[in-house]
């Protein structure tokens, strides 16, 4: 029985450029960003709660670190997306998606950041709010429907270069469209939850508890996806230990034989590695 057309090239090859298509200025660029974003929250909390002990009135404007530490999780949370992106380019080398995601992560970075460096340092809270609260309400619902659009999207591509694939490279899709689908999904409930908080309690600051965490869960998505490369190729490299007696009798001990094996596919006589 002849093994079934599978194409590594277009599979997983296109993956594995996807995969380490990631400069480490990159994740240089997210390290520095969440460094200023825990520098500007930690500045900001010492203001509001020791500075201005006892003083309420005083906490009329945001603190301008907690504008920058913003600005800093919004940077994040669009290069994050923007990597994921990325690779739903390099599976299907179809523009469409990757265009109409990028576009949705703009309108994330630059209207946000605008509002908050332009606007946020001169207007008091209350009047920011009032002011931007339906413009909020608008940039992080299309980050949350973006969310689910490039997870749901890397499923399908996965799914569909499954079906050609034999058992054991089966299994390896299979876990990748598994950590795909919790990453994405968890992303997209923090964000829905962040507005959804936003939306109905926004006299106070509980929906800023969500923000914070966003950034944390992209950067943290990242990574895990970057280190699951490793357990990929281990999955994709067997090797097999046989014991074989020895035939001499003085000797007690198995001679141990260690044979490493890379998987190999064969397509009308002609293999493929």
């Amino acid at each position: 029985m002849s093994c079934p057309s599978f194409d590594v090239g277009e599979t997983f090859g296109a993956l594995l450029v996807g995969s380490v298509h990631d400069p480490s200025s990159m994740v240089g660029i997210i390290w520095c960003a969440e460094l200023a974003n825990g520098i500007g929250l930690v500045a900001s909390l010492y203001r509001m709660v020791i500075t201005n002990f006892g003083h309420p009135e005083r906490l009329v404007f945001f603190p301008t670190s907690l504008l920058v530490s913003a600005v800093m999780g919004t940077l994040v949370s669009v290069i994050v997306p923007g990597f994921f992106t990325f690779r739903i380019y390099a599976l299907s080398k179809s523009l469409w998606i990757p265009c109409l995601c990028w576009a949705i992560l703009l309108f994330r970075l630059i209207p946000e950041c605008v509002i908050v460096l332009g606007f946020g340092i001169h207007e008091p809270i209350h009047t920011f709010l009032e002011r931007w609260g339906t413009m909020f309400n608008a940039i992080w619902g299309a980050s949350a429907i973006n969310d689910l659009l490039i997870a749901g999207t890397m499923v399908f591509l996965l799914y569909r270069h499954r079906s050609g694939a034999m058992d054991d490279t089966a299994a390896i899709v299979d876990k990748m469209i598994e950590w795909t689908i919790e990453t994405g999904v968890l992303n997209s409930i923090i964000s829905i939850a962040m507005l959804s908080v936003f939306i109905a309690m926004r006299d106070n600051f509980i929906w800023m508890a969500f923000f914070v965490v966003v950034s944390r869960i992209f950067s943290n998505s990242l990574l895990a996806s970057l280190n699951s490369r490793a357990a990929f190729r281990s999955a994709n490299h067997l090797t097999f230990v046989a014991s074989v007696p020895n035939s001499f009798p003085r000797a007690t001990n198995p001679v141990n034989i260690t044979v490493e094996m890379t998987r190999t596919t064969y397509e009308e006589g002609t293999a493929k590695l």
